[in-house]
């Protein structure tokens, strides 16, 4: 019995990432499990599912086109589970995937961060478990909507069994890669933004157009790569652009660099990043899992990294005053 093709996809924690990702999977005829919340079980069955895409395209499924649950039972026959909880449930969800899944499922870390695999194979011990990165953004709209506004092809970490071409189906590719732990820090690099764009208020498209904003990226980025230089990482990029470059880049002109970013990725006018959906719902943000990693890994390495702990400050002040994005400016955010 091979474990992609006579046995469920289950995706643990669907989300946006995961309703989208395991959404395009059942369209295309893979059987798919979602393990969800309450209220996402409850909008699906009611409004199924509607997939659209920065490009324009549309997808519908029926809430019977794939098995819906709230009880991790739903692992039992698993033959891939793709992990898509935020960084602080990596936890528990590997106890309920132990408890649950058979041995010889293949677990895919979909998630945001470095450590979450880590986790994963502590709690999995034995157990197959690769990393993964996705690189775009997906938006809940409502009614069993799930919108992807911006480009970038999933990479998975390269296994004998190609796990990652069992995955790739039309409108979601995913690419084996030899280097998942340098495309997961690449990642993380460029999520470095998402703090920027929830401090802000504004769409990912609008605050990128704006000289002012990309300076304060390149700044927050490049104490980044400062820091994974100092500990002999190599962040590999996701765009033709190499990672090295790309503060120098997000400081050009602004009619220059909208050109470069045209050719290089994809955003939807709308686009919004998964930490400002965060603060707008009230959640508490996965900053300590991306700005928070970066600022470990300094301190190890005795490199300075003043803006990004200034950012970190400011969006837990956010978190705390439970009144959704601030709106602020880049001067009041380097202060």
């Amino acid at each position: 019995m091979s474990v992609f093709t006579d046995r469920p996809i289950v995706v643990a924690g669907a989300g946006a990432i995961g309703c989208f990702v395991g959404g395009m999977l059942a369209a295309s005829g893979r059987r798919v499990a979602l393990l969800v919340r309450p209220r996402v079980k409850t909008e699906i069955e009611r409004f199924g599912l509607r997939l659209t895409d920065f490009n324009g395209s549309e997808t519908r499924l029926g809430a019977g086109q794939l098995a819906l649950s709230e009880d991790a039972s739903i692992f039992h026959s698993a033959g891939i589970v793709l992990v898509t909880v935020k960084s602080a449930d990596t936890g528990d969800v590997a106890n309920q995937i132990a408890q649950h899944a058979p041995r010889d499922a293949v677990i895919v870390s979909l998630q945001n961060g470095i450590g979450n695999v880590a986790v994963l194979r502590e709690r999995l011990d034995g157990r197959r478990v690769l990393a993964g990165m996705v690189p775009f953004n997906v938006i809940s709209m409502g009614e069993g909507r799930f919108h992807r506004s911006t480009s970038g092809d999933i990479h998975v970490g390269a296994d004998e069994a190609n796990t990652a071409l069992a995955l790739s189906v039309p409108g979601l590719a995913v690419r084996a890669s030899r280097d998942i732990a340098g495309v997961q820090w690449g990642k993380l690099i460029i999520n470095l933004n998402n703090a920027l764009s929830a401090l802000s208020d504004m769409p990912l498209a609008a605050q990128l157009a704006s000289r002012h904003w990309r300076r304060l990226f390149a700044d927050q980025m490049a104490e980044g790569l400062a820091a994974l230089k100092a500990a002999g990482i190599t962040p590999v990029s996701a765009t033709p652009i190499p990672m090295g470059w790309t503060p120098a880049l997000l400081r050009l002109p602004d009619t220059i660099f909208n050109a470069i970013l045209g050719r290089t990725m994809k955003i939807d006018p709308e686009a919004r990043s998964s930490m400002w959906q965060d603060l707008k719902q009230g959640r508490k943000t996965e900053i300590d899992y991306l700005q928070g990693a970066v600022i470990a890994l300094a301190e190890q390495n005795n490199v300075d990294v003043p803006l990004m702990r200034r950012i970190v400050a400011l969006i837990k002040e956010a978190e705390v005053a439970g009144m959704g994005p601030p709106g602020l400016t880049p001067q009041q955010i380097r202060g």
